[in-house]
């Protein structure tokens, strides 16, 4: 498969990165020179992977890596295995980064690779060798002081220890930090598994406190049920006593009024590869779980999956978004308008690279904190970060996810103009 954009400028995530950018730096009147710097990554690579395949053939794979903005520091970002991976979205992604460091006020800046594949299709050993082809190419952009790669979509922690692997042997000597999200035995963080989710959750108790609604019992969907959406489901019924009534994977959805049991719902997803199909609960498309009547909604798929062709319908009370760019600039305006509270993606996914953080801060030095000193220093960053992007919509009047945009922009503004670069 070869390198592909987006055809469809409106849907194009790399295009709406750069309006929601726009936006922002229009408000905080933003000198021309460092807004144009700020609309593109300051530099990304290109590769082409050849891979020996089981049956001993070749294979041609084509990956990215973009490193958006380092003016705060080391860039950090997932690596995504997807068979629709597109340049677009990896520039957008590590646009999303670049500003999601810099709203939870963390010194790093925004990166982020893909490689265009289809991981299902491929065996342990194959999936070994890409993953190791990969960092063969990108190794001479990356490290612990440079960019700070990190598992996505179908990618895993063992694909991260494969990858650290190479960097080490291609470097003659350990180098643990140069990857996060890898397995506890070669340097991971103690909670770093869901910590995208927990995240999440924090920032909607403290929305919920901001609003004054109760969300004992609330009635709740999730969108996606990966690492995120399946880890939103356990802890926002363990920390908040959500009512998940409502889920869905790539397959397809379950619905069921009276609440979804999380160990039931994972112990059928474990056995038959889905949730679809969930006794006692009535089959609902990805697209109705979205328009469903309840208080909380989590979008945890991809992107652009809430547009002004829905956003009408949208009836949740909070929209809580774990996926990267789930909703348009055009249904943004229409949530407002209608009262939803959206909590935006670079703000309410951001546990996921804070925990890296957190895990790039041991590896430098090799001593590793305990999972509660995690869980606490994470609910403080979350905490503070909301916070920041609340009082500012009170304050401009806007909604959440510019808000979020002005606090991050900002700052990245700042730290360009101070090293002289606009």
């Amino acid at each position: 498969m070869a390198p592909t954009t987006s055809s469809d400028a409106r849907l194009n995530p790399f295009e709406i990165a750069q309006r929601q950018l726009d936006e922002a730096a229009a408000l905080l009147k933003l000198d021309p020179a460092v807004h144009e710097l700020l609309r593109w990554p300051i530099r990304e690579l290109h590769v082409t992977l050849p891979v020996k395949m089981d049956d001993g053939s070749t294979k041609i794979f084509h990956g990215f890596r973009v490193q958006y903005n380092d003016a705060r520091g080391p860039t950090k970002g997932g690596i995504r295995y997807h068979p629709q991976e597109t340049i677009d979205t990896v520039r957008a992604l590590a646009a999303w980064m670049t500003w999601k460091c810099a709203v939870v006020d963390i010194p790093l800046g925004g990166g982020k690779g893909g490689i265009i594949c289809n991981p299902k299709e491929l065996s342990p050993g194959e999936l070994e060798r890409l993953s190791r082809a990969y960092i063969r190419q990108i190794g001479r952009i990356i490290g612990l002081e440079m960019d700070v790669p990190a598992p996505d979509v179908y990618t895993t922690p063992q694909i991260m220890a494969w990858m650290m692997d190479e960097f080490s042997f291609l470097r003659g000597y350990n180098e643990f930090g140069v990857i996060t999200g890898k397995p506890l035995a070669l340097g991971g963080s103690a909670g770093r598994g869901d910590a995208t989710a927990r995240g999440g959750i924090y920032c909607l108790r403290e929305a919920g406190k901001a609003l004054g609604i109760n969300l004992k019992n609330a009635t709740t969907a999730i969108q996606g049920y990966g690492n995120a959406g399946s880890f939103a489901h356990k802890l926002g019924v363990e920390l908040l006593g959500l009512n998940v009534v409502a889920v869905s994977d790539s397959k397809g959805g379950i619905h069921n009024p009276a609440g979804l049991d999380y160990e039931q719902v994972m112990k059928h997803k474990d056995k038959t590869g889905s949730v679809v199909g969930f006794p006692g609960a009535k089959a609902i498309s990805n697209e109705e779980l979205l328009e469903l009547d309840v208080a909380v909604l989590v979008p945890s798929a991809l992107e652009s999956v809430i547009t002004a062709a829905n956003a009408g319908r949208i009836k949740a009370r909070f929209s809580v978004e774990l996926a990267n760019g789930p909703t348009t600039p055009e249904a943004d305006a229409i949530l407002y308008k209608n009262g939803v509270y959206v909590i935006p993606d670079f703000l309410c996914n951001a546990g996921g690279v804070t925990v890296s953080y957190f895990e790039m801060v041991p590896n430098a030095y090799d001593y590793y904190w305990e999972e509660s000193m995690v869980h606490e220093r994470l609910d403080k960053k979350m905490t503070a970060a909301f916070h920041a992007v609340h009082k500012t919509a009170q304050e401009h009047k806007v909604h959440n996810r510019l808000a979020a945009y002005l606090v991050a922009v900002s700052r990245v503004a700042e730290a360009v103009r101070l090293r002289g670069w606009a």
